[in-house]
């Protein structure tokens, strides 16, 4: 632990005390405007000083105490960014009700005559709630960068391991995407020829190294127990992390559930966590945000309508493609058209593939310009892309009109991505497991390395999200979809 993730922790607390009881005062501000809701003048209603301090003091205390109970002030860098503002929101409303209820309860008791307007409570809390993930982002951003400049130093880590080095490219590449972590050597027996790590071996050399670094993590290795126990008792002296991966089966299979065949205990492992009632809420969540984003993108996309017909007149502007459905039913997807029309692929329009020219040309593409091996393709400096086509398809403008694919149920706005029939002919047995749940716009494969995926990388991708599904899982593919947009 360094001192640095200490202050960063603690640092948070006075942050929040004083945050909580200034949104008091800036509510109470806020609730001398009456005219926020248009024909409605709401009387006006206040408290004096003393008294809302009163409730701004036992309230800050009392909110830093539930955060600090449910371990929103941990000393790890590594805690997920988007699950601490969750629980944030979570905390919030528990504590939005808990407030309103005992705020009259306590009347008499911390304070003797005033009432505090309920309005107050309302945008006193939802003041602080902005405030408090606003601190957490700033925080997060500020580590990053006197990390960056080399102000503050990277965690050190160091890998026992016994596997080659294009075994471990995933592994290595994800330490180093994580931007606080900094690999110093790796330890085995025998030299695994790892180029870009230097090898270190004799329990000597080891525990003299284990004194400069922070963390150790076991991947495999060719030591026997009493070494590796010495390797571990030497971590436990020095205060060092150890942690280890253990195989892809036992790390991926979250979604397991615990139940009896009469006596006897068995471990389902469930083909995905979503199910039940949380189809219901994704199906309303869907719903509810294709059309916050249909709206959003409207202009944008009647920008881009008259940009197409304006450069190739063609019919149509918006192109169906055939795609694979959950279990294997075929429906038309939805997308802006970046191809002149005579090189589109023809099969949702009547037109058989045995006579669609589109298509042969397309295979032609494919063999002298793929730059993916497998079902899938990816032409390089396509020559059938428009003008303005290239600009659309780079930026994913192309895929706006999905939303209404989406709004209908044809597919979900985060799944994995929907595949043509004959790329889906091309799957091996175990590939078909993508195609258990409907299709989405974004995925964990859209996300993760995107087109550096190999095709069974993106099967695996698709595959961990189907298997451990969730909301939090949700929101951080949506998140990182947005933030590769922008970028790019």
């Amino acid at each position: 632990m360094k001192k640095y993730e200490i202050t960063f922790s603690v640092i948070k607390i006075p942050l929040d005390f004083l945050i909580i009881f200034i949104s008091f005062f800036i509510a109470r501000e806020l609730r001398l405007v009456t005219d926020w809701i248009p024909w409605i003048i709401l009387p006006i209603q206040t408290i004096p000083d003393v008294s809302l301090a009163k409730f701004a003091f036992v309230w800050s205390c009392i909110y830093v105490l539930i955060l600090a109970s449910h371990s929103l002030y941990q000393i790890k860098m590594t805690n997920s960014k988007i699950k601490e503002i969750l629980e944030i929101i979570r905390y919030w409303f528990y504590a939005f009700i808990f407030f309103s209820v005992f705020a009259y309860l306590w009347k008499w008791f911390i304070y003797e005559q005033h009432d505090i307007p309920r309005l107050i409570i309302l945008y006193a809390f939802s003041i602080w709630t902005i405030l408090n993930i606003f601190i957490r982002l700033v925080l997060n951003k500020i580590q990053w960068l006197l990390i960056e400049k080399k102000i503050i130093p990277k965690t050190k880590l160091i890998l026992i391991n016994n596997k080659k080095e294009e075994d471990l490219t995933n592994i290595i590449r994800d330490i180093k995407d994580a931007w606080i972590y900094k690999l110093m050597w790796y330890i085995n027996k025998n030299d695994s020829k790892l180029d870009k790590l230097k090898y270190l071996w004799n329990l000597e050399k080891i525990e003299k190294s284990l004194m400069w670094v922070d963390e150790v993590i076991y991947i495999d290795s060719d030591f026997n127990n009493d070494e590796l126990f010495k390797i571990w008792e030497i971590c436990k002296i020095y205060g060092i992390r150890y942690r280890y991966i253990t195989n892809t089966f036992d790390v991926t299979k979250l979604n397991t559930e615990l139940t009896l065949i009469n006596k006897i205990p068995v471990i389902e492992i469930k083909n995905t966590s979503l199910d039940n009632w949380w189809r219901v809420i994704k199906r309303i969540s869907d719903i509810f945000l294709s059309i916050i984003w249909i709206t959003i993108s409207l202009p944008i996309m009647i920008l881009v309508w008259i940009m197409i017909k304006l450069e190739d007149p063609k019919w149509p502007i918006i192109y169906k493609n055939r795609r694979i459905w959950q279990k294997w039913v075929e429906f038309n997807l939805y997308k802006f058209r970046y191809l002149k029309w005579e090189y589109c692929i023809k099969d949702s329009y009547w037109i058989i593939p045995k006579e669609d020219n589109a298509l042969k040309y397309e295979k032609k593409l494919i063999k002298e310009r793929s730059t993916r091996n497998g079902p899938l393709y990816k032409i390089k400096d396509d020559p059938r892309k428009t003008r303005i086509g290239k600009f659309i398809e780079k930026y994913s403008i192309d895929e706006l009109p999905q939303f209404f694919n989406v709004f209908i149920w044809n597919m979900s706005l985060i799944w994995p991505r929907p595949h043509q029939p004959r790329e889906v002919e091309k799957y091996e047995i175990h590939h078909k497991r993508v195609l258990t749940i409907k299709p989405g716009i974004t995925g964990m494969a859209q996300v993760n390395w995107r087109e550096e995926n190999s095709f069974d990388d993106e099967v695996k991708l698709d595959t961990f999200y189907i298997e451990n599904w969730s909301i939090l899982l949700d929101l951080k593919i949506l998140f990182k979809t947005i933030w590769s947009i922008l970028k790019r």
